[in-house]
């Protein structure tokens, strides 16, 4: 007896925290069934995220073009199998027009605050705790993380801070001098972190940037691999680090996914989507709410430096409460906030009552001009519930 393969079409983000926060899904589905084979759809810069994920048939990059045309592109690479799930997280009409025995598509629920790992896994109706975010390495990617920052055959030793000190917008950038001021307070010899080394991570753009960083720090104690590293190679090395400390970014949620303690910092974006996951993440922000941030930047794309009233004294509080109690000094319960301060963990800030305003799905579009604009218009049956992946993944026998 064989089991025949079970095809699944995975259709993610284009921006990498968003694919990041709904990576758990791939791991659940996996786990789930064994004979499960991967096409994963994602954008140019999330797209290697996804190279060593178990039964990967193709990864396959999907650029935005002209109009809809790279939606009916995508179409007519796939349309020619048929597929036992199409989990659809970018709400287009794509499974529609594709043979499928079953399809999960994302669906924006109007006026709702829910962070967005919660979010991906409402598209497959699950149950209880989503599954938490998660890459996938290979022990050799392991080894060349370990090998750069010198850890292998006995090498060095001590707590690692790891930070990435940029974002994609300069309203998201807190100020690099106040990156170097934290670093040194908890690198100090009295700091929480002392005989640590800094690891600074980042993409080719951002060399510039973290020179003023670079040169302020210790000698021969920092770890500079802006440009140098991709992202798995930057996630592996995130597993070593210590700490992570960096503004709302796809790294921000690649250390969250890697189980690192991660500080993120946080003012014109909304933490309540998107915190770090994790046990040990917490966000960070100044005095001002997400909401005055919109009322001085309403489309968010002014080239401001919103980021300037987090002060260093507060992201230090926050980071040393946070080493505490991994490493369990302090009870688990939050630490009391000052005013400026909002350290609460994703889950927590999730549940906020308070609604802001909803931001378009990147790509709701239908791959050709007929489809109808309601993906619910498909009977209700065909749709995946959590209860229903275990049946689903029943093999089929000769």
């Amino acid at each position: 007896m064989t089991q025949r393969a079970f095809p699944i079409l995975f259709i993610t983000a284009t921006r990498i925290g968003d694919a990041v926060l709904s990576s758990g899904l791939i791991k659940m589905l996996a786990d789930q069934i064994p004979n499960a084979r991967f096409t994963i759809v994602a954008g140019p810069l999330a797209a290697p995220l996804f190279a060593h994920v178990p039964g990967l048939d193709r990864v396959i990059v999907m650029e935005k073009g002209k109009g809809k045309g790279h939606w009916f592109k995508l179409w007519n690479q796939v349309r020619h199998k048929k597929w036992s799930l199409i989990v659809d997280l970018r709400g287009s009409a794509t499974a529609l027009f594709l043979r499928r025995d079953k399809r999960a598509i994302w669906k924006k629920i109007p006026g709702e605050v829910v962070h967005k790992v919660v979010d991906a896994a409402r598209t497959l109706k699950l149950e209880g705790d989503p599954p938490p975010p998660f890459l996938y390495i290979t022990p050799e990617v392991q080894a060349l993380a370990d090998e750069m920052l010198g850890l292998n055959q006995g090498g060095e030793t001590g707590p690692i801070l790891a930070v990435g000190p940029a974002a994609n917008w300069v309203g998201k950038v807190w100020p690099i001098e106040r990156f170097t001021q934290t670093a040194a307070q908890l690198l100090d010899k009295d700091g929480p972190m002392a005989g640590g080394r800094l690891l600074i991570l980042g993409g080719p753009d951002d060399t510039r940037m973290v020179e003023e960083l670079r040169m302020a720090s210790a000698r021969g104690r920092t770890i500079d691999l802006t440009g140098k590293v991709d992202l798995l190679t930057a996630y592996a090395c995130l597993k070593r680090a210590s700490l992570f400390i960096g503004n709302d970014s796809g790294l921000m949620h690649i250390a969250a996914a890697a189980g690192t303690p991660t500080i993120g910092l946080f003012g014109p974006s909304d933490e309540r989507r998107y915190a770090p996951w994790g046990e040990h993440a917490v966000a960070v922000r100044g005095p001002r709410t997400f909401e005055q941030f919109l009322a001085i930047d309403p489309e968010l794309s002014q080239a401001i430096r919103h980021m300037s009233d987090l002060p260093v004294a507060t992201v230090f509080k926050a980071a040393k409460a946070l080493l505490a109690k991994v490493a369990g000094t302090v009870p688990p319960e939050p630490v009391a906030a000052e005013a400026s301060d909002v350290t609460a963990e994703p889950q927590a800030q999730a549940s906020a009552a308070e609604a802001a305003p909803d931001p378009a799905p990147e790509e709701p579009a239908a791959p050709i001009s007929e489809a109808p604009a309601d993906v619910s218009s498909e009977p209700a049956g065909e749709e995946l519930a959590g209860d229903q992946l275990e049946s689903a993944a029943q093999p089929d026998r000769d």
